[in-house]
């Protein structure tokens, strides 16, 4: 039998030769060996990509929208680059009882994914400013001179223009929304208002303008505007969430599956104006009502919405409670409070022929005043002097009366329903006279805590009036505290306990509230939830146009990250393949050195004679 001999000239010059009885059963396995080893080598790729390829795909997709969302805090403030050609404009104006707002908005191209929102942030100038203008008055003031609402409005939609490439102003859509001034007009000066708005603005400005562009929203409106608003900068609508992130089950409103959704956990908004107070949080769970009475008010106070831009995925569907409560707000209740006050003593007085509170000598005693502390407040003609005590639980008592609650199931303040919390498993935010109340002079805001808050709102009642004043010239307490903040810091912080813990029912054991002024340093508007609700459709036109670019995209986009995985396996298995196609070329020429073994070679193989050798050079 003859040999078959190796040599190779790189990368170093070797030589070997092996007898072709040996060859078969090392270097020349069979199709059946083949074939086993070729198909443990593709189990051990497949393994490889499952494992790791695929658990790095998740892992980059989760750090890079991590990386995203962190990023987009830091580009919020940059100045926003009008030359950027795919780059969209929105504008709302923001039409309330003071006076009237404008905001422009600004957002990339749609990338294409319906699963996705627009990235709407706000527009920017080139100092990094807000591009943001207000007029006073209110636009209600013009309630008998209609005819002058476009010459008002007219300054604010110049500004917003000036900042607005001009070639897309024809595509930037403009809302025109009013708030409670223009509630309380009645309906036909409301309509004369609006009319000459909506035929005037056409003739000066070219955006992206209709009749149904210009309105009176509705307090459950402006709600739902804020809630979408501060969910949508918090994250809470990108339903790819991190390992630890909250979620909570939905049962998504108007779907016809059976089984519970789990979605990233939103949170809830508690804002207490100096007139009102509203609540606004997402209900997940299907309702029960007690009374055909309560589900009818309940119709008022729920609003089931698709944030989507495809209204047969339910991924973006929400189930939002939202109630306002005139007369709850911090000042209201003070003044509604001072009212009882005067009320109650003038008629005390009266019965028992006392004096109480006429004079200086003779004030009213207060226990939601700080101690010592000498006030004064009037009703009409009527004059009442008080002096505080600064007792913070007497204080609570006595205003728990103002809340109206009553003994029905599942309602909150003056009897209204409220839907159950989960308070195992639920945030709020809490804006303005929440933040105020545990920050301005507590020091106390961000992560609330029921039993640290009344008891530091205690030991400030019970603080003699004069030390509190030694404080305030020191500069102990927030810069934009004033003095009226310090006398009625004492009502305020026992009016805002017994809100959240009487009228809302919350547990004084509840851990995720969170007072605050800014989310993630800037402060949320109504109007960015107006807009992103509104033009929620918008990126249908992208995903239209863009399809099979996007798809495109799409693959580049992926290959950035599966290259490395996929090119280690590519080489893989052309090594693997090269490796077979040259056992096979062996094994052919080892048949015709066989073949080649004739019975006329028997002699030099009884001889002992070395066989000739085979030559094969690679």
């Amino acid at each position: 039998m003859g040999r078959i001999s190796f040599s190779c000239l790189f990368p170093a010059s070797w030589h070997f030769s092996l007898s072709s009885q040996v060859l078969p059963r090392l270097l020349i396995p069979s199709i059946r060996q083949l074939l086993f080893i070729g198909l443990v080598f593709c189990l051990m790729g497949l393994l490889y990509l499952l494992l790791v390829a695929g658990k790095g795909h998740v892992s980059w997709i989760r750090k890079e929208n991590h990386f995203h969302r962190h990023l987009a805090r830091v580009t919020d403030v940059d100045a926003t680059d009008t030359s950027n050609p795919n780059l969209n404009y929105g504008l709302v104006v923001d039409c309330g009882s003071s006076g009237s707002r404008v905001f422009v908005y600004c957002w990339p191209r749609h990338n294409g994914n319906p699963h996705e929102l627009l990235d709407i942030r706000q527009m920017r100038d080139q100092h990094r400013k807000p591009v943001v203008m207000k007029i006073k008055p209110g636009i209600s003031e013009l309630a008998k001179t209609p005819e002058k609402a476009s010459d008002y409005i007219y300054p604010l939609l110049s500004f917003a223009a000036q900042h607005i490439p001009k070639n897309k102003h024809q595509e930037t859509p403009l809302y025109i929304l009013c708030t409670a001034g223009m509630r309380i007009l009645p309906e036909s000066q409301q309509e004369a208002l609006l009319e000459d708005l909506r035929t005037d603005i056409p003739v000066h400005f070219n955006f992206l303008f209709s009749d149904s562009h210009v309105e009176v929203i509705s307090g459950k409106q402006e709600g739902v505007y804020a809630w979408i608003g501060i969910n949508f900068v918090l994250g809470r609508f990108n339903h790819v969430h991190n390992d630890g992130e909250a979620v909570v089950e939905v049962n998504v409103p108007g779907s016809d599956q059976q089984e519970a959704l789990m979605r990233k956990r939103t949170a809830g908004v508690l804002d207490m104006g100096g007139v009102s107070t509203q609540i606004a949080y997402e209900v997940p769970k299907t309702v029960s009502f007690a009374s055909p009475q309560q589900e009818e008010v309940a119709k008022n106070l729920l609003a089931e919405f698709n944030l989507g831009c495809d209204a047969h995925r339910t991924e973006h569907v929400y189930r939002v409670y939202v109630s306002t409560f005139l007369g709850f707000g911090g000042n209201a209740a003070r003044q509604r409070y001072e009212e009882s006050l005067i009320r109650n003593t003038t008629t005390r007085n009266k019965l028992l022929g006392q004096h109480v509170g006429e004079t200086a000598e003779s004030p009213l005693l207060d226990p939601c005043l700080p101690t010592d502390l000498q006030d004064e407040i009037s009703q009409s003609t009527q004059k009442l002097y008080l002096r505080g005590t600064g007792d913070f639980d007497h204080c609570r008592q006595i205003l728990q009366p103002f809340l109206n609650r009553t003994n029905e199931t599942q309602t909150s303040l003056s009897g209204i329903y409220q839907p159950t919390i989960d308070y195992t498993n639920s945030q709020f935010y809490g804006f303005s006279e929440f933040y105020y109340c545990t920050e301005d002079v507590l020091r106390m805001g961000g992560d609330y805590n029921a039993s640290k808050y009344a008891q530091a709102a205690k030991g400030y009642c019970a603080t003699q009036w004069k030390t509190l004043r030694e404080r305030f010239d020191s500069g102990l307490y927030a810069s934009h505290a004033d003095l009226h903040r310090l006398k009625y810091q004492c009502f305020k912080s026992a009016w805002m306990y017994e809100v959240l813990h009487s009228g809302f029912s919350f547990p004084t054991n509840y851990k995720n509230l969170k007072t605050a002024l800014l989310v993630y340093d800037k402060e949320v508007q109504w109007t960015l939830g107006a807009i992103l609700f509104r033009t929620r459709f918008l990126p249908l036109r992208d995903i239209q146009q863009e399809s099979l670019k996007g798809l495109h995209s799409h693959w580049r986009h992926s290959f950035s990250f599966v290259n490395n995985h996929y090119l280690f396996l590519a080489c893989f298995f052309i090594v693997f393949l090269s490796i077979m196609l040259y056992l096979l070329r062996l094994r052919r020429i080892h048949r015709r050195a066989v073949q080649r073994c004739t019975p006329s070679s028997a002699p030099w193989l009884e001889e002992g004679l070395g066989s000739p050798t085979l030559p094969i050079n690679l």
